[in-house]
């Protein structure tokens, strides 16, 4: 007997070798618009829609597939004879075979502005199809997926069109209906309520399993937007756990953020323990070890550029769990040969490559809080202002900028000392500001550093002059925050008593 495909689809790649396929397989093609046209230039027997709905395509294309014997065809059961029944009564015949992909929404709305254009490219019978197909994948082959052609055509080849494999197609043409509409209710939030609707969708593909999640009873697994890591993130050895990727994001975050410098940032559960820039990526990471060498042991640290033969013979003096680079030499990788446990991965770039989401999510019990994604504007530090007599150096600029960005991407409450370009001492995730200042020179004693002349950055303001005066008993000239204390003129006169610069941002970036 006969089968029926019915297949109409936006991406047409691979469509016409899927439907010769299909004709030699014993299918009968029916197909709409501009699927049909092009199965049809290119030799493939089809019917047009209108033959089956009987009814003609109207209201300028928003109506031609909603009709009964379209869904009536796939939807009615074959094991019951009841179904059988009506569907002879009412003239409908079997589809068995779904083919589908929906209108592209998302290139419309990056395309166009254009509210009436963006209307006409939301797909309803499109959805429509894919639902009852996958409603009735117990008798219906559901297709949403040009990658499934191939091993679609070989199981009906093979005989081996099992329902467990149908079921699997059912569940991600759901997915794929889900996603579509999330990106829709989505979009039309952003336009109209700000992106905070009374529902919101966040939606990841299925990148891998983690080898657990935070801890071995736990299950886990990578999950990206857009494509980030399918098109940025290369496995050079060894496999990324949940933690890993944890600690990669903090570590990519902080050494991307100066553009094309030479930045190197080691990191230790997900906070740096160590940065730097200088004129070479090896200094770079020379001097970011300095900060903290017993923290990084075991660490993972992103590299802004090329890892060569020897940055890698240097990073190899010390057990490193993870690298992160724009790029891993072919000669730097059989550095690392024999490091059984040393992990690689790199972005296929000169630099690190940041995906610079939009929102930012976290979850709490019960539910998450949703938010725009924090950022340090460009010109942030450049427009900070100074509330002292005394102004800071062009080098105290610098050291200024690189201890602020650090500082908004590490756990509150923290603060970061940098001197000539590198992270001299940190302290981070304390209940107390002072209590990190003080935790943070410690630190730098116990290294033998000395911050005398370093540039001091908190993430929010000092709420007393204490921390200035400690800051100032450590050597340190120049001061970032971004003010609002109901202190600050007291935190002021403290800086002007003890001739140091301190500026104020304005604007605060807690991380929790």
């Amino acid at each position: 007997m006969k089968k029926r495909a019915l297949v109409s689809v936006s991406d047409k790649s691979g469509v016409v070798e899927f439907c010769k396929s299909l004709v030699k397989n014993g299918y009968e093609i029916i197909s709409t618009g501009g699927t049909y046209k092009l199965l049809k230039e290119s030799g493939v027997a089809a019917i047009e829609i209108d033959e089956v709905t009987k009814f003609p395509e109207c209201f300028e294309g928003r109506v031609k597939t909603l009709n009964p014997f379209v869904h009536g065809g796939i939807l009615h059961r074959r094991d019951k004879q009841s179904h059988l029944d009506q569907a002879k009564e009412l003239g409908v015949e079997a589809i068995d075979l779904v083919c589908v992909n929906l209108y592209p929404f998302k290139a419309t709305i990056e395309r166009t502005d254009d509210f009436d254009d963006i209307i006409e490219n939301i797909d309803i019978g499109g959805p429509a199809m894919v639902r009852s197909a996958a409603k009735n994948f117990d008798s219906v082959i559901i297709v949403t997926d040009v990658n499934d052609y191939e091993p679609i055509i070989r199981v009906i080849e093979e005989g081996t069109n099992t329902v467990e494999f149908r079921r699997d197609l059912m569940i991600k043409a759901y997915e794929h209906t889900a996603a579509y509409d999330s990106m829709i209710a989505n979009y039309m939030n952003k336009r109209f309520n700000k992106g905070f609707g009374s529902k919101q969708f966040i939606v990841g593909s299925k990148v891998m399993d983690t080898r657990y999640g935070e801890n071995p009873h736990q299950d886990g697994a990578l999950y990206e937007f857009e494509n980030h890591f399918t098109n940025n993130f290369k496995t050079l050895k060894g496999e990324a756990s949940f933690n890993n990727l944890n600690d990669l994001s903090g570590a990519v975050k902080i050494a991307s953020a100066f553009g094309d410098e030479n930045a190197v940032c080691i990191t230790k559960h997900g906070n740096p323990c160590g940065f730097a820039i200088k004129d070479t990526l090896l200094e770079s990471y020379t001097e970011a070890l300095k900060c903290d060498p017993v923290s990084a042991f075991g660490g993972v640290v992103a590299v802004n550029g090329v890892v060569d033969k020897a940055l890698a013979e240097k990073m190899n003096e010390i057990f490193l769990e993870v690298i992160i680079a724009g790029r891993i030499t072919e000669e730097a990788q059989e550095v690392f040969a024999s490091k059984k446990r040393i992990k690689l991965f790199e972005m296929d770039a000169d630099k690190l490559v940041l995906s610079n989401d939009e929102k930012d999510f976290k979850h709490v019990d019960g539910g998450f809080v949703y938010q725009d994604a924090d950022k340090v504007g460009e010109d942030e530090v450049q427009n900070s202002k100074l509330q002292t007599t005394r102004e800071a150096t062009e080098q105290e600029k610098k050291d200024m900028e690189i201890a602020y960005k650090v500082a908004s991407l590490t756990k509150s409450n923290c603060v970061v000392y940098v001197k000539d370009s590198a992270m001299v001492a940190v302290g981070m995730g304390m209940t107390s500001r002072v209590d990190a200042a003080r935790c943070a020179l410690k630190k730098a004693e116990e290294m033998g550093l000395d911050v005398t002349g370093s540039a001091l950055a908190s993430e929010a303001f000092f709420p007393f002059r204490d921390s200035i005066d400690a800051a100032a008993s450590a050597g340190v000239k120049c001061v970032i925050e971004p003010g609002g204390s109901i202190r600050d003129d007291e935190v002021i006169e403290a800086a002007n008593e003890h001739g140091m610069a301190l500026y104020f941002s304005e604007i605060r970036h807690f991380l929790h």
